[in-house]
């Protein structure tokens, strides 16, 4: 490691400690000519998720992409932005978990979809329209049903 004030790449370890939730290691370093000390940080090096698309082109995840999405979907719904980033967080740590690399982006949509139903029932009708390019009215009354099988109906008290 070089010491930022003087170049020299002599120095000494003087502290270690755990950073960034332990995904990191904080050192305090003193430099051997010059006697100043600085802090460095090791982080292991991530391996970039890659997606492959129905056309067989492959991209590095953009979790962003999702995000956009779904923002799209819930537009006028009572989602707030810090569910759909949760969402999204969700999502990518599902397709870090996932078996097969290159992750096939049909498994994204899948897993969006899953959480959308949760989270949302009007965006998730929304999402999935354009997800699996509904072309008539029976696509949207299929999905509705599988929509509703999974979550009955809610009942409305009339008082």
């Amino acid at each position: 490691m070089r010491c930022p004030y003087c170049d020299n790449e002599e120095d000494k370890v003087v502290d270690s400690r755990t950073a960034d939730e332990g995904r990191a290691i904080r050192r305090r370093r003193e430099c051997l000519a010059c006697a100043r000390r600085f802090t460095t940080f090791e982080r292991q090096e991530e391996t970039p998720l890659l997606i492959i698309k129905r056309n067989d082109v492959e991209e590095a995840f953009d979790r962003s992409k999702i995000v956009d999405g779904v923002i799209a979907a819930a537009k006028n719904r009572p989602v707030t932005l810090a569910a759909i980033e949760s969402l999204a967080e969700d999502v990518e740590d599902a397709l870090r978990a996932f078996p097969k690399r290159p992750v096939p982006s049909a498994e994204i949509g899948r897993e969006v979809l899953e959480r959308l139903a949760v989270l949302d029932e009007v965006a998730y009708l929304r999402f999935a329209s354009v997800y699996k390019d509904f072309q008539e009215l029976n696509d949207f009354e299929r999905e509705l049903g599988i929509l509703l099988k999974k979550s009955p109906p809610k009942k409305v008290d009339d008082r």
